[in-house]
């Protein structure tokens, strides 16, 4: 079987959308299934019509040469479908696999119709709700409604529509769509991961980052206001006062960087606070082994509560105790107390005091650790989840 999988962005660019999208393509591969690859206009190259990163093969789209609102959107849609056009008669998939956002499906709606093809729409987030959090627009006005009625439109009329977690998918139900064409495939992890890893950071990592003899809390993602880490370093002044020997490691970076280095000025946290940037995926894990505990402090908002992130499971993987707030997506990643820890969304104070009695209490993060990666190891491999796409892709008349 041949899959066309449509794209947001992919590898050289690092997110969490891109670590799903290469787990799936790896994990179907290793299964004998072969895929393409196409990534829209925004993945923001520039005069590259095809190129290899990582081993794969990706088709690029030309980018839309406006930047004004719904022409740009419907320029890069013409430019999708055009790109989309060339690569079905050149490579003969048998199924078109279009992932969040609806800029990608609804071209991929028509080429599909064109050439007689199903489409698998894979719901990783609502761009309405998106949109929301990165300001382009706000909850209820005309563009937020008019992308909700894309959306919508768009999962009436694909053949299987894919949401990434149980909170997505009752929305999707409250649009009408029948539940009997609906799956869900959760997040998970590459079983590479989950191997046993020893060999130490390394002194001069340690060295540089002065974070010896000291507790480390730490977030390694993308800096979006959503994520909460404002509150992560509000709670940090109460630990500091209260005498808690420990440090913060931030991993990554992004549009709350600024606000976030200006907050650690402002509240005289240099002493305890590092800033790393944004590193090769290839490295993360030297960072995952200084750090003793992972901090995810969502802010409760539609978008937390619909949406599962990816970092607690990779947390999780590898060995590592996860705290998080009680929104939505995180709660179907942890089981609070058992195979990681839950705090109320939004409350500084509840969140340092419960970082202060996990620190107190190393052999019950290692307790916790031990059965989040339990956990992980016997449900969020994507070797265990490509059944579920051969469960779609069957559902849609394939025979993979």
């Amino acid at each position: 079987m041949r899959i066309l999988h449509v794209l947001d962005h992919s590898v050289p660019l690092q997110s969490g959308y891109v670590t799903r999208s290469l787990g799936i393509i790896r994990s179907q591969r290793l299964h004998g299934w072969q895929t393409v690859h196409v990534t829209g206009p925004r993945h923001s190259v520039t005069g590259v019509a095809f190129e290899t990163v990582e081993g794969l093969d990706f088709y690029r789209t030309r980018q839309a040469e406006t930047d004004l609102p719904f022409l740009r959107e419907i320029l890069e849609m013409r430019s999708i479908r055009a790109r989309l056009i060339e690569v079905v008669n050149r490579e003969k998939p048998d199924v078109i696999h279009a992932h969040s956002p609806v800029l990608n499906v609804l071209p991929a709606i028509s080429v599909a119709r064109k050439f007689g093809l199903p489409v698998i729409y894979e719901v990783r987030a609502l761009w309405e709700d998106a949109a929301v959090d990165h300001g382009t627009t706000r909850a209820g006005d005309v563009r937020y409604r008019l992308s909700r009625m894309l959306d919508t439109f768009a999962m009436r009329r694909v053949s299987c529509v894919a949401p990434i977690c149980e909170p997505l998918k009752q929305e999707i139900i409250s649009r009408g769509i029948a539940p009997d064409r609906i799956a869900v495939v959760p997040n998970c992890v590459d079983r590479s991961l989950l191997a046993d890893e020893d060999t130490p950071p390394g002194s001069n990592l340690l060295s540089g980052l002065g974070i010896g003899g000291r507790t480390v809390l730490g977030f390694i993602g993308s800096f979006y206001s959503y994520e909460g880490l404002e509150l992560l370093l509000r709670a940090a002044v109460k630990l500091r006062n209260n005498g808690t020997g420990f440090c913060i490691l931030l991993v990554g970076g992004g549009p709350d960087e600024a606000h976030l280095k200006k907050l650690t000025d402002e509240l005289d946290l240099h002493d305890c606070v590092r800033f790393v940037g944004r590193v090769h995926h290839d490295e993360v894990a030297r960072y995952y082994r200084l750090i003793d505990l992972l901090v995810f402090p969502r802010k409760r908002m539609r978008l937390t509560e619909l949406v599962t992130p990816l970092k607690p499971l990779e947390a999780m993987a590898q060995k590592k105790p996860v705290l998080a707030s009680d929104v939505g997506g995180h709660k179907e990643l942890i089981r609070d107390g058992e195979t990681g820890y839950l705090f109320p969304a939004d409350d500084t104070e509840a969140l340092a005091a419960n970082l202060e009695k996990i620190i107190a209490d190393p052999a019950g993060r290692a307790k916790v650790a031990a059965a989040g990666r339990k956990h992980v190891e016997r449900e969020r491999t994507w070797d265990k989840l490509v059944e579920r796409y051969q469960e779609i892709y069957e559902g849609v008349g394939l025979e993979p």
